[in-house]
C-alpha cells in the first residue's frame, strides 16, 4: 500500500559543479523530467535508494493483505466477502507489479524477500496493528489506502520510469480500496446499531494515529530525503504528504460523524491547513525494530506461505521449462 521509506544517516546533495560528467548528465535529465530508464546510465546511491523504496512498497503491498485476508470467512455479507477478495487480489497484483520494477534495477526478488523474512527489510508498520472487527475493515481501506493515495499519486511522477508507470494502475484501484472503505464506515454509521456506531469510533481511534506515521519520520529526522528530492525519486516531503492526507480526511471524518483521538485537531484559518497534535514517535520506531502487536505473526505468516509454496514455484518453473525446450526442438 505504501513505501514507508526510514532513511538514516546524513549526506549533502552535490552541486551540478561537483558531479562528474556521467551525474551531471544524468541530473540534467532528472531535472528535465525526461525518465529514467532500466538501460540507462545511473548513480549507484539512486539504484540503492530505488531498491530500497520499491521493495519496501513491494512487501507492503503483500503483507497488506493479512489484516484482510482474516476477515474474508467473517465478513458480513456474500457482497462484502467478494468484495474483499478482489481487493486482497489487487493488493498481491500491486506487490508482483512493484518487484518486478524492482528488478528492472538489477535486484533479486527472492533476496528482497528473504531479507524481509529475516528482519532486514522494512514494510509499512501500519500493517503491524491488528484488525479486531469488520469496522476495522472500512477503517483500513478509508485511512490507510487513503494515507498511500496521498503518497502514491505523486509517485506517479517519480523519476524512474517502470516505478512510475507501476503507479498509474495501482493508484486508480487504490483509489477504488479508499472509497470502498468509507462506504463500509459510512453505512455502519447510518444504518447500525448504536453498538456498530461505537465500532466505528473505536477503529478510528486506534488507526488514526498509526495512518498519520505511515508518512514516515519529520523531515528533520530524515536526512536523506533531500537527496531523494533531488533526483525527484520523492516529490513531496514527509510532513508536506501527512498535512495533505489530514487536511481532506478531516472534513470526511465529520460527515461520518464521527472524530479524530487528537484534542489539537482545528481548523487555522492563517495557514489554511488543519494544526494536530504530537505523533508519539517512540511508538512508530518500536513498532519497526519488530515490537508491534502483530510483527512476529505477518513474518511468520508469510515465511510459511513462501514454504508451502515451493513446489508450486518449482512445478511452474519445470513446466516453462519444458515448454521452452518444445519451442527449441521445434524451431
Amino acid at each position: 500500500m505504501y513505501a514507508q521509506l526510514v532513511e538514516t544517516g546524513s549526506k549533502r546533495v552535490k552541486t551540478l559543479e561537483e558531479m562528474s560528467p556521467e551525474e551531471r548528465t544524468f541530473q540534467e535529465k532528472v531535472d528535465a523530467e525526461i525518465k529514467i530508464e532500466p538501460k540507462n546510465w545511473m548513480p549507484d546511491a539512486y539504484r540503492k535508494t530505488l531498491v530500497r523504496q520499491i521493495s519496501q512498497h513491494a512487501h507492503s503491498e503483500v503483507v497488506g493483505m493479512l489484516p484482510e485476508g482474516n476477515w474474508v470467512t467473517r465478513a458480513p455479507t456474500l457482497k462484502r466477502k467478494l468484495q474483499l477478495m478482489a481487493k486482497i487480489q489487487d493488493e498481491a497484483g500491486h506487490g508482483l507489479y512493484l518487484y518486478s520494477a524492482m528488478e528492472t534495477l538489477g535486484a533479486s526478488r527472492d533476496e528482497e524477500i528473504e531479507k524481509l523474512h529475516q528482519g532486514k527489510a522494512k514494510y509499512s508498520s501500519i500493517f503491524n496493528y491488528p484488525t479486531l472487527n469488520w469496522s476495522d475493515m472500512g477503517a483500513v481501506g478509508w485511512l490507510v489506502d487513503g494515507a498511500a493515495i496521498v503518497n502514491q499519486v505523486v509517485l506517479q511522477r517519480t523519476s524512474y520510469g517502470p516505478y512510475s508507470r507501476a503507479m498509474v494502475r495501482i493508484c486508480k484501484e487504490e483509489s477504488f480500496h479508499q472509497r470502498q472503505g468509507y462506504q463500509i464506515l459510512l453505512d455502519m454509521m447510518r444504518e447500525g446499531t448504536e453498538e456498530q456506531k461505537a465500532m466505528v469510533q473505536d477503529s478510528i481511534n486506534r488507526l488514526w494515529w498509526p495512518a498519520l506515521m505511515m508518512f514516515g519520520p519529520s523531515d528533520e529526522d530524515s536526512p536523506n530525503s533531500q537527496q531523494s528530492m533531488a533526483w525527484k525519486i520523492k516529490r513531496k516531503s514527509n510532513d508536506e504528504l501527512r498535512q495533505m492526507f489530514i487536511d481532506q480526511t478531516v472534513p470526511q471524518l465529520e460527515f461520518l460523524g464521527c472524530t479524530a483521538p487528537d484534542p489539537d485537531l482545528k481548523w487555522n484559518e492563517e495557514t489554511g491547513h488543519y494544526d494536530f497534535g504530537e505523533i508519539d514517535w517512540s511508538e512508530f520506531y518500536e513498532v519497526l525494530k519488530g515490537n508491534g502487536p502483530c510483527n512476529r505473526e505477518r513474518i511468520a505468516t508469510r515465511k510459511k506461505a513462501i514454504d508451502e509454496g515451493t513446489w508450486v514455484r518449482q512445478a511452474a518453473k519445470a513446466y516453462a521449462d519444458k515448454k521452452q525446450q518444445k519451442q527449441r526442438d521445434a524451431a
